[in-house]
């Protein structure tokens, strides 16, 4: 993205005495005239940056300029350092890698013994996930629509949608932006997604505001759900809705409290836990799991 790029190039300046962009075209993997265009962006947004035509010439920042690294502490590098090697764990290209090394070039007296934090954003799906992040950050630097089939409860669509943001919320990705068929904003799950594409399609960039990503909003509640559910079932009660979500009782089963939001998938996470969960209320839940135990029967039973 450019405005990573633009970081990388300031990191590459600040410690090289001069450059040239030919050199920076090839390290970040793009044309001349997007580097000349990067310099501008530099130039205008402060950074007293000098070019020098001819042989020996190049691109430099003006004597005098520095940037105090010494805020910056050793944890802050650190943290620093996690989260761009968190980044390279979804990246479809070297980009993070390089940048990682051009800072730790420049700063290894910041970097001294073991990393603490290690950080994987790529769960289950780093092979299919990291083509798509990449077309789909190369189509909001280029302002170009993506169109992609996406998959959900209510079947398989083809999306064409204005691409502004990706998010890591609730353990997964995501893509926010203005859908062309809803005329609105929405957030698409890309593990649902599949075909995406950069088309070549303009779009005139709006001004978007940041999505709403509270839990609140995303998940509204509605459903109180109250369930007994085995002893031994605490453990994923407490990672899925904390430990505070059940109280025990005087049989030694788990009274389970919560809000939910969607009847259909209360019905799916409750039979996940088979024996081992009795819902209470709704009624409705409780009803259809008992016809659904029915049908299951029939297909079983012979």
């Amino acid at each position: 993205m450019k405005t990573d790029r633009l970081i990388g190039i300031l990191s590459v300046l600040l410690q090289e005495e001069q450059t040239t962009a030919p050199k920076l075209a090839e390290m970040f993997e793009v044309s001349r005239r997007t580097i000349n265009r990067d310099i501008e962006s530099l130039c205008m947004a402060g950074i007293p940056i000098q070019t020098v035509q001819g042989t020996g010439g190049g691109i430099r920042i003006m004597d005098g300029y520095r940037v105090d690294r010494t805020i910056l502490t050793s944890k802050d590098m650190r943290m620093i350092m996690a989260g761009l090697r968190s980044l390279d764990s979804v990246s479809g290209s070297r980009y993070y890698s390089q940048l990682m090394e051009k800072l730790q070039a420049g700063s290894s007296e910041f970097l001294v013994g073991r990393d603490s934090i290690l950080i994987d954003l790529s769960s289950w799906y780093k092979e299919s996930l990291a083509p798509k992040m990449e077309t789909i950050q190369n189509a909001i630097e280029d302002a170009h629509m993506v169109q992609f089939h996406y998959y959900s409860p209510s079947g398989e669509q083809v999306r064409r949608i204005e691409p502004y943001y990706l998010i890591f919320r609730w353990s997964s990705w995501y893509l926010y932006g203005w859908c062309t068929d809803r005329n609105d904003y929405r957030l698409f799950k890309l593990n649902r997604m599949d075909q995406v594409q950069e088309t070549e399609q303009r779009y005139e960039r709006r001004e978007a505001p940041l999505p709403d990503l509270s839990d609140e909003k995303i998940f509204p509640g509605g459903i109180h759900v109250k369930a007994l559910f085995d002893k031994d079932q605490k453990w994923r009660l407490a990672e899925e809705f904390g430990p505070d979500s059940v109280t025990e009782t005087e049989d030694g089963k788990l009274l389970f409290t919560a809000d939910y939001t969607d009847l259909d998938n209360l019905v799916t996470w409750l039979m996940t836990f088979k024996d081992k969960a009795e819902v209470l209320e709704p009624l409705e839940a409780r009803e259809r799991i008992a016809e659904a135990v029915k049908r299951m029967s029939a297909i079983y039973g012979e």
